[in-house]
């Protein structure tokens, strides 16, 4: 009996023959019911039986080491008859498939011209290298597009290695526009172009050859740098990022002034507003100072006129008629004019505390508080006043530095804003200079 087995170190598709029958297609396919099968892993065993109405198959995958039966190759029910047991040879080629092992296929294309989606008159040459690799996972499929028997490595490889040449060149010729990558960036977009390539050539392979695409590997993208075509998309490329810088910074700068133009809006308009509050705090306290003094003065009326009324109840007749003086009206008067007198009292007193009360209350509201108003000179002109909390705003927004000259009311000229000692605390990190004593020794 036989033991079908491979024993090849490198291979992809190897066919198995009877030992000594090499070159003789019966013999060498004639194999004994009940040999030994010996698949390991990573391999799969096809045997192929051929009749007339076409070949039958049958696929034994590794690990596998048992007799071939009936039981475990159902095709060779329709084959063997049982009454001729071992003895009657049947007739079926055998190959070993490798799954496991990884084919590498390298490629160059030689230059060919590829447009710049921004120039589409300037035609640079290119060149690309790399390599593949693949492998063999759907084994069914793989058989349907390839002839066994006459399976040859080197050969294969060729016609991968053709196909690909044919289908890189032509995406890579297109892939500039389809995905807008400047010509002169395709040296630094290796990874993405890999990546590409990879996503349309798995298909490729695996419709055409019926191979697993594992990896695509560009090596380099090389644009022909001494042709006209690429000086001239050198040229004209850094006269557009020339364009484009210039009007960045045209743009920056236009927005730095409209930014400052905003902020010096804004400052003004905040010491408006300031000004307006001040000016109303200030009229309401003299609203309240003259409603005060006002107050005063009516009470003061009032109890003038009081007591005038007061001195005239000494003057009450009860009937003497004579003009002479009337005891009992002035002794009446007298009572009337206490009694008036002491409400009188009362209603001064509290009238004076009432005053008085008002007078402290006006008297505890402080006057606003003075601020100081300083003037800045921004870009060459005079800006301002700003409160110190402006100032301190600007400086955290560098508007204000140290050299910026500023003046306040009673400086004699202008200084730098690092030479005045309320500003200079502006520009001094909180914790400069600040050192902590020495540790406690307990």
């Amino acid at each position: 009996m036989d033991v079908i087995r491979c024993d090849e170190p490198e291979y992809l598709i190897w066919k198995w023959r009877s030992s000594g029958q090499a070159n003789s297609s019966k013999k060498e396919n004639a194999i004994r019911y009940g040999s030994s099968l010996r698949v390991k892993d990573g391999e799969v065993a096809v045997f192929v039986y051929s009749q007339k109405d076409g070949q039958m198959q049958d696929f034994i995958v590794g690990p596998y080491d048992k007799k071939i039966e009936t039981a475990n190759f159902p095709v060779l029910t329709k084959l063997v008859g049982l009454a001729f047991g071992g003895d009657s040879p049947f007739q079926a080629e055998v190959y070993f498939i490798n799954l496991a092992r990884l084919i590498q296929v390298k490629f160059g294309i030689p230059y060919f011209d590829v447009y710049d989606p921004r120039f589409l008159d300037f035609g640079v040459p290119v060149a690309v290298r790399g390599s593949i690799s693949f492998n063999i996972a759907d084994y069914a499929a793989f058989i349907k597009l390839h002839r066994l028997i006459d399976f040859d490595l080197e050969t294969f490889k060729f016609q991968i290695k053709d196909t690909l040449t044919k289908r890189i060149k032509g995406i890579v010729s297109n892939i500039a526009i389809d995905h807008k990558i400047p010509i002169i960036q395709l040296e630094r977009k290796i990874m993405e172009v890999s990546q590409l390539l990879y996503e349309y050539m798995s298909k490729e392979l695996l419709e055409i050859f019926g191979v697993n695409l594992k990896s695509m590997d560009v090596s380099a993208i090389e644009p022909d740098k001494e042709s006209e075509g690429w000086q001239q998309l050198r040229k004209m490329t850094i006269e557009q990022q020339e364009r484009i810088v210039e009007k960045q910074t045209d743009i920056s700068l236009k927005n730095l002034d409209d930014s400052q133009r905003i902020s010096t809006v804004n400052i003004e308009e905040s010491l408006r507003i300031q000004r307006e509050e001040s000016q109303r705090a200030q009229r309401l306290h003299s609203e309240q100072s003259h409603l005060g003094a006002h107050s005063l003065n009516q009470q003061v009326e009032v109890l003038k006129i009081a007591a005038e009324n007061i001195g005239e109840m000494g003057n009450v007749n009860f009937g003497a008629g004579n003009g002479t003086m009337n005891p009992a009206g002035m002794m009446t008067g007298m009572m009337m004019g206490g009694a008036m007198g002491q409400q009188m009292a009362t209603l001064v007193t509290g009238m004076g505390q009432q005053v008085q009360q008002q007078m402290q209350q006006m008297g505890n509201t402080p006057p606003p508080i003075p601020s100081v108003m300083y003037y800045v000179a921004i870009n060459g002109e005079q800006s301002g006043p700003f409160s110190m909390q402006q100032m301190q705003q600007m400086a955290t927004n560098g508007q204000l530095n140290q050299q910026t000259f500023v003046w306040k009311q009673g400086m004699s000229s202008w200084d730098i804003a690092s030479n005045v000692p309320d500003l200079a605390a502006l520009f001094t990190s909180p914790n400069s200079g600040v050192v902590p004593p020495p540790l406690p020794i307990p």
